[in-house]
């Protein structure tokens, strides 16, 4: 693969990623959206669905790694250049920016009704006392923990990222170990799937810093009205919890199975 197909497949995978990802959050979330309160199964299957759609779509041009904690769990294992790590990350970076643009795109109109809204935003004083904290659609474009502990967010995200990237890694048990086939990125889609069902709940399940930091930097940037802050103080979590599990599954992979 020569640095020009990495390049464009992560970016066009990461954008669908993120997209269809951070396009049921929408669906869940925003007022005057036929799919609000689906529930927490629906985003799971959403995003499975979303990894599914944009791995198959980059795969040819890229392999499909759509996740800096991948790129560099393939790294350390030995399946991925370390010169092409910063392609990956420059791809994945801005397909995820895309794709939170599209989605701001796709439900522009939800958007506006959900944060002129008095029940959801509140009075001017509140909409102010917001300015720094996480705004009311910030679920949308990032991840954020239901109880806020620095130590078990940031296990919850190593954790959770060690089963998906092993899971990835011994794909290639299966095969010529040279990337995902069509039945692994289906089940690499469910694992995600899994990954939201059982150890998902205490952070939303970033797994991927991209996924994460790119959508954040769009919600930060982006002319929504009343949208409060983008909770910069959490932003590192799902970030370095991440690439410290991608790096951990990379590791036990050599120990255990290579």
């Amino acid at each position: 693969m020569s640095s020009h197909d990495i390049f464009i497949g992560e970016t066009i995978g990461t954008a669908v990623l993120i997209l269809l990802g951070g396009g049921v959050c929408a669906a869940v979330t925003l007022k005057r959206s036929k799919a609000r309160n689906a529930g927490w199964l629906a985003i799971t299957f959403g995003w499975g669905f979303a990894v599914l759609t944009g791995a198959y779509i980059s795969a040819p041009l890229s392999g499909a790694h759509l996740n800096p904690a991948v790129t560099l769990g393939l790294a350390i294992e030995g399946g991925t250049k370390w010169s092409d790590v910063p392609v990956y990350l420059g791809g994945q970076i801005l397909g995820a920016m895309l794709g939170a643009v599209l989605v701001w795109l796709a439900y522009y109109g939800q958007f506006h009704a959900h944060l002129t809204d008095p029940e959801i935003v509140g009075d001017a004083k509140a909409v102010e006392a917001r300015e720094h904290e996480a705004g009311p659609v910030l679920g949308v474009f990032s991840t954020g923990p239901e109880i806020r502990h620095v130590v078990q967010n940031l296990v919850t995200e190593i954790i959770a990222t060690i089963v998906l990237v092993l899971a990835i890694l011994t794909q290639g048990l299966n095969g010529d170990g040279k990337g995902l086939g069509v039945i692994g990125v289906l089940i690499t889609s469910l694992v995600v799937v899994g990954i939201g069902l059982s150890i998902g709940g205490p952070t939303g399940y970033a797994i991927n810093p991209v996924r994460d930091l790119g959508p954040r930097v769009v919600h930060s940037l982006l002319p929504l009205p009343n949208k409060g802050g983008s909770d910069w103080s959490y932003a590192w979590i799902p970030v370095v919890g991440p690439l410290v599990g991608g790096a951990i599954a990379g590791g036990i992979y050599n120990i255990a199975f290579a």
